[in-house]
């Protein structure tokens, strides 16, 4: 199925495509038209009355609903918030954390992934990290593994940031479902790029400023249903502790559903732009956004081989993403900075990524609206790159 009838509905739907090749989804995403429109009318009607307007507040409830249905959770489940970081931070600070229960996660994940979990050593839990034999690639076997009877939580990303690897998070979800032991997800690398659902899933959090083609500080909170009394909110106001007619009351009860984890005022303008990028993508098709995202990869890889990169990450299969990160041997050509510095000139704009080690990589990440011909232009460029 063809994405665009045409290519001036692509480049009308993503402006930036009329000169510029823009590769950096998984870091910042470029916004399409419709939903900088969306964002821009709802300031306008904001100026003229209340921001909280009556339609923008039925827009905000759908959103919730849209969001739910991309994760396959109910509307009730979700809370409108982000950065990713702060949900994630929800999870680790709200459980009723004992001293010797144990928490797993990835060192090597990106720190907002990280940094929650070895946070809760001071309160006495061990904090298990997983070493997986290459950069991201966790597998099943890996996360069992690691597990012990006292294993409380598994906090792992559905897709590693910088390898591109995707984790098997229907697998993984199931054991730890059958052992009683918590599932979060840190979800922004696939959704709204690939199917990530959550079904064996506890908690999952995602901000719309990748793949969900939406602004920043705009994003999704999942809290599974039946485990909502065990995740004290750890953040608190009017909004999601009741409070008749906003006066304090002398005990805390607590909002249902999503606004639960919601204290305060929210941030309609993004959610409006995240609501009108979902509404984008499922309009699309996410197994049809997917099978571009693999067929851009292979493209671009067959190119790099080309001009003697190598790829990290796997190529091709159920692990393989829309990121593709590659490097080249010293003394095979112009270094990484270099071939960066040029493309930027050029108007084509990939990330500049580095390990732990210092080793600089190129992190390519289209997604579904870039074009097999743009990667070709990608390719030729790195070819005409200085020395």
């Amino acid at each position: 199925m063809a994405l665009f009838s045409s290519e001036s509905e692509r480049l009308a739907e993503f402006p930036i495509a009329r000169d510029s090749i823009f590769l950096a989804h998984a870091g910042v995403t470029i916004l399409p038209a419709r939903v900088t429109r969306v964002m821009q009318d709802y300031l306008s009607e904001a100026s003229l009355r209340m921001q909280e307007f009556p339609e923008a507040w039925r827009a905000t409830n759908e959103t919730r609903a849209i969001a739910a249905k991309m994760i396959g959770a109910k509307a009730s489940e979700i809370s409108l918030l982000g950065p990713t970081s702060l949900g994630l931070s929800l999870v680790a600070n709200g459980l009723d954390w004992q001293p010797g229960d144990e928490v797993v996660c990835y060192a090597d994940d990106y720190p907002a992934n990280v940094y929650p979990w070895t946070d809760l050593a001071r309160r006495g839990v061990v904090v298990k990290k997983i070493n997986p034999e290459s950069p991201g690639a966790i597998t099943p076997e890996q996360v069992e593994a690691a597990l012990t009877p006292k294993t409380r939580l598994v906090a792992l990303a559905s897709c590693h940031f910088l390898t591109g690897y995707r984790l098997q998070v229907d697998e993984i979800g199931k054991m730890l479902r059958a052992r009683g032991i918590l599932f979060c997800l840190d979800a922004i690398q696939t959704l709204g790029a690939f199917e990530t659902k959550v079904e064996h899933v506890d908690f999952l959090s995602a901000d719309s400023h990748k793949w969900m083609l939406g602004p920043m500080a705009a994003g999704i909170v999942y809290v599974r249903e039946e485990v909502q009394e065990r995740l004290r909110p750890t953040l608190l106001g009017s909004w999601n502790v009741q409070s008749p007619q906003f006066i304090a009351q002398p005990d805390i009860v607590f909002e249902t559903g999503g606004r639960r984890y919601e204290p305060g005022v929210l941030n309609i303008v993004g959610i409006l732009g995240m609501k009108a990028g979902l509404e984008l993508l499922l309009e699309k098709g996410i197994p049809e956004v997917s099978a571009q995202l693999l067929r851009l990869k292979e493209h671009l890889i067959c190119g790099l081989d080309s001009l003697g990169f190598q790829c990290i990450g796997p190529r091709h299969g159920p692990n393989a993403s829309g990121i593709t990160t590659a490097y080249r041997q010293e003394g095979s050509g112009a270094r990484l900075e270099q071939i960066f510095a040029h493309l930027t000139s050029q108007k084509i704009s990939p990330s500049l990524r580095h390990d732990r080690q210092g080793k600089a990589y190129l992190r390519f990440s289209p997604h579904f609206y870039n074009t097999l011909e743009e990667m070709d232009r990608v390719i030729e460029a790195i070819r005409n790159t200085p020395h």
